[in-house]
């Protein structure tokens, strides 16, 4: 149930939609399989099993954004449009021109598409009107950017803006290296990444190693800054951020787990159960990244 990673966004005005009326926004674009003549489909689909495409549990809200694509790669079609290709020089004894490959192509595309293979991927959204956040489980903002089309279509109004604070993080994790100090509330893991803003940009990287107050400052002085730190908020939950703001390897820690009850009726329980927790914890999460970073930018 846990985001593994987060693309976090501002809403820039209250919300006002309940769940029932955002299920009813979302539903003329309700996810479908692929046709036989379908590259790739996109659509809203139930985040969980036979539930609704909105899962509501304390104001929070829970959508599933799903997309299908086959399998064809262009290698493929332009291997057997080039043995059509050759086929046909012979039939008619000089080389089809451009029109004809274009056709053939055309063709050969039409005839595989229905046999090739198709596979799904689920990129799940999580919206925060109390705290006004918006966030997708996405390890890169063009997963995101899926995201916000559909949703621009099934929406009036898009009422979210790029999460922007006061410190750049590429500045904030560099002065926490050289401090040896990480923000109230957090502590400093053992992986991190340090770059050269340089033509060259020399890179070295630390992964399950103790970094050395005295290694970090060697290299913040000959010009590198951190772009990627590994951090545990408050004991409970560990991740990466990165310069760009977005948090990855989300996980959460021990702490948590055994806070939770043990035993529980369903699966929807369990399901409700662990958004709740999610959503409460990542909520402060976020909330304190941001004051660490100097507040949202003004």
């Amino acid at each position: 149930m846990w985001f593994k990673n987060l693309q976090i966004y501002r809403l820039t005005a209250p919300w006002t939609l309940s769940a029932e009326q955002l299920e009813e926004k979302l539903a003329p674009l309700t996810f479908a399989s692929c046709s036989k003549s379908d590259m790739q489909t996109q659509g809203w689909s139930a985040p969980r099993v036979k539930g609704c495409l909105v899962h509501g549990v304390n104001r929070q809200l829970l959508l599933q954004l799903t997309t299908e694509k086959r399998l064809l790669p262009s290698s493929v079609i332009n291997q057997v449009a080039a043995a059509r290709a050759s086929d046909l020089e012979e039939q008619q004894g000089f080389k089809p021109g451009r029109k004809q490959l274009k056709e053939l192509k055309e063709q050969v595309t039409d005839e595989l598409l229905p046999k090739a293979f198709t596979i799904q991927r689920s990129t799940r959204v999580w919206i925060d009107p109390v705290h006004g956040w918006l966030v997708v489980d996405a390890s890169a903002p063009a997963k995101a950017d899926d995201v916000f089309q559909l949703l621009l279509k099934s929406l009036d109004v898009l009422p979210f803006g790029t999460l922007r604070t006061e410190r750049s993080p590429l500045s904030a994790m560099t002065d926490w290296l050289a401090a040896d100090e990480a923000p109230a509330g957090f502590t400093i893991d053992q992986d991190s990444e340090l770059r050269s803003s340089g033509e060259g940009k020399a890179t070295v990287r630390y992964i399950r190693h103790t970094l050395e107050a005295e290694d970090m400052r060697r290299h913040i002085a000959v010009g590198k800054q951190c772009t990627r730190l590994a951090m545990t908020w408050a004991d409970r939950v560990s991740f990466v951020l990165t310069d760009n703001l977005t948090i990855k390897r989300v996980t959460p820690l021990d702490v948590l787990k055994e806070n939770q009850e043990t035993v529980l009726l369903n699966d929807d329980e369990r399901f409700d159960t662990d958004f709740a927790l999610m959503t409460g914890e990542l909520a402060k999460l976020i909330a304190d990244l941001v004051e660490a970073l100097g507040g949202l930018e003004k």
